[in-house]
């Protein structure tokens, strides 16, 4: 398979090196004197989760399959790193200033760091462990055209599995027997089916491959996907698992004489990577559905939704965000609220509508209070434009809760 790989200039090293110098320093500043063997427990620390970064980006790319010992142990500590060393050396930082006008410099600035090293290890593992639990979202999306032969249709909705070597086979045992309960009529698979390679395409199929709905199994492309190399990954998904990838393009979906069209982009990370194929093409996507026809779009990144809204789409299934890694959902705050215009949970926009999912994998750094992963079950029915949220559950029992938004 082709390596994925790319270039990074001189001038980023420079200035990540100086970054992570600054960093580690004041770490190592607030924990000498602490016990002995502070400051070789900090330049351990220091190497192991920033050499490998750099060597990452110096190779473009990782110049060997990750096994899920490597992921486990090496990647996902450099991500959880890149999270907190910025905060606890910047804490420390403001620690020192604020000791230095009561004479106490060092100890308060090392308090301050401290403080907040711990906070963040807890919330990490608290977030990780939270986001393992696995719920059935139930939605009802009305729209305005849907055919009445499709009105009660159920789709169930999985995304950012981010499956590879890492990934529990438990856990996506428990996937698929949450989609086998609800029966859907169709399965969409919204992107980032895989983590960072075409190789875990094998580990995808070997648990999700056996997924079968009336009108079909449907996967598109997710920046992830794209990041490992597209042209790759596609092959890879249409040889081992039967399904119907989809990228700016649609098909026609039938229930007796009546006609429902299914749509899906490419994704933003074409651009960026230089995978004309694998970019979004709004024209393209809907060439084929006709003006006023009733169309589901299926788009990984939620950022393509209003141009589809711009063009009637009535609804559109994404992902991608995950909720902003931090947020609490009860409240309306994520963290990815300031930077993007829709973050998570639904939105209206005149009779077009979106849904983002959380996501159904639980890789990265998540840390969603009341939102663990989650197969989405939407319900489609006939009438004016709405999202209709009828709660969260496990798999085997009822929905609770209910609320409109």
């Amino acid at each position: 398979m082709t390596q994925r790989s790319f270039r990074v200039p001189s001038r980023v090293f420079v200035r990540l090196g100086l970054y992570y110098v600054v960093c580690w320093f004041m770490i190592a500043l607030f924990a000498y004197g602490t016990f002995p063997l502070a400051p070789a427990v900090v330049l351990v620390a220091a190497l192991y989760t920033t050499l490998p970064l750099f060597l990452f980006l110096r190779g473009g790319g990782w110049t060997f399959y990750p096994t899920a010992a490597f992921r486990l142990f090496v990647i996902r500590p450099l991500l959880y790193t890149q999270v907190m060393l910025p905060l606890v050396a910047g804490s420390g930082i403001v620690g020192l200033l604020i000791g230095a006008a009561v004479g106490q410099t060092l100890s308060i600035g090392r308090w301050f760091a401290f403080v907040v090293a711990v906070a963040l290890t807890l919330m990490l593992l608290v977030g990780y462990l939270g986001s393992r639990q696995l719920i059935v979202h139930e939605l009802e999306a009305s729209l305005p055209n849907l055919p009445p032969e499709f009105d009660g249709a159920r789709i169930a909705q999985l995304s950012d599995l981010h499956v590879g070597p890492h990934t529990s086979r438990r856990y996506l045992q428990r996937v698929v027997a949450a989609i086998e309960s609800l029966q859907p009529d169709l399965i969409a698979v919204t992107g980032d089916q895989i983590d960072d390679r075409a190789e875990d395409v094998a580990h995808y199929a070997t648990s999700l491959a056996g997924l079968r709905a009336p009108l079909g199994v449907f996967l598109i492309a997710g920046n992830h996907d794209v990041y490992a190399g597209w042209d790759d990954v596609e092959r890879e998904l249409s040889r081992l698992v039967p399904a119907t990838v989809l990228i700016n393009e649609s098909r026609v979906l039938r229930r007796g004489e009546a006609i429902l069209y299914l749509a899906a982009t490419g994704d933003p990370a074409g651009i960026q990577t230089h995978a004309p194929r694998a970019a979004p093409d709004i024209e393209r996507t809907l060439s084929q559905v006709p003006r006023g026809a009733p169309v589901i779009v299926l788009a990984h990144n939620p950022a393509l939704w209003p141009a589809l809204a711009d063009r009637g789409v009535g609804l559109t299934l994404s992902g991608h965000t995950h909720w902003g890694q931090f947020s609490i959902p009860s409240i309306g705050w994520s963290l990815a609220s300031p930077f993007l215009d829709q973050a998570m949970g639904s939105y209206q926009r005149g009779d077009s509508l979106l849904y983002i999912t959380p996501g159904t994998g639980y890789w990265g750094l998540p840390f969603r209070i009341g939102a663990p992963a989650e197969v989405t079950h939407v319900t489609l029915r006939r009438g004016p434009a709405a999202v209709r949220d009828l709660g969260r559950h496990g798999i085997g029992s009822r929905p609770h809760g209910s609320s409109q938004r």
